[in-house]
């Protein structure tokens, strides 16, 4: 039987679903959209939310390292060093991605969370779906103990986001943000029982052989009798009605 590119690279197979909002793995006829995307705006020129200022450049140039940069994550990924960034699509509509970083995670169990969104479908309550989503995907299903994130002092977005999902402030970096200017980055720490989770349960697909990559479970393993689907229960104490 032939292999498809997904039993090859399992992070293409992922597929994290939570009401309106699909978190999945990004293939090459997606990055052409996701390019178009980037380049039509993350956030106002006069700002800068990232560590790396990647977005600072014309609009070719990040079309071109953006594909760059994908392929660059899946050709690095392994179970010591990996760098998972799903597309997000909201209700079919792809508007930007959700990712976790992490190096050595069968020790450490954490990872830390990235995303960005499109300028036109920021302010709508997707950044917060989508983190959700991720965040109970890690903890529920790869045994994630802790996940960080962090965000500068004036990226008021992010760290809204961040408290909604539930996470707690850390401690505080300075550092340089562009040439020559100083920024504050605050980071941010979330354990598996202060997720406030959404109104939407968590579906996965593509689990079983995503674990076996990153080296959760023997390829002798036995599989669960449906490995397409794993809907997992959770506390609803924390979730938020609004």
């Amino acid at each position: 039987m032939t292999s498809t590119v997904a039993d090859l690279l399992p992070a293409l197979g992922l597929r994290v679903v939570a009401g309106p909002v699909e978190l999945r793995g990004l293939g090459d006829d997606d990055l052409g959209t996701l390019a178009d995307l980037a380049a039509a705006g993350i956030h106002p020129a006069d700002r800068m939310p990232f560590y790396h200022p990647w977005t600072d450049t014309d609009p070719e140039t990040l079309r071109r390292r953006m594909a760059q940069f994908h392929w660059r994550c899946r050709a690095d990924f392994s179970p010591e060093s990996w760098e998972l960034n799903l597309g997000v699509w909201h209700e079919g509509t792809l508007v930007g991605t959700q990712g976790i970083s992490t190096r050595d995670y069968l020790v450490t169990r954490t990872g830390e969370t990235g995303s960005w969104l499109g300028l036109a479908h920021q302010g709508k309550g997707i950044g917060t779906m989508m983190r959700r989503a991720i965040c109970a995907f890690a903890f529920d299903h790869l045994d994630a103990e802790e996940l960080t994130s962090g965000a500068f002092t004036d990226n008021a977005a992010s760290l809204a986001v961040s408290r909604k999902v539930g996470y707690r402030p850390g401690g505080q970096k300075r550092l340089r943000r562009r040439e020559g200017e100083l920024a504050v980055n605050q980071q941010l720490v979330l354990r598996p029982e202060d997720l406030v989770r959404g109104n939407h349960p968590v579906t996965v697909e593509g689990l079983l052989a995503f674990r076996r990559s990153i080296g959760l479970d023997a390829e002798d393993s036995p599989d669960p009798p449906d490995d397409r689907t794993h809907d997992r229960p959770h506390d609803r104490s924390h979730e938020e009605t609004s």
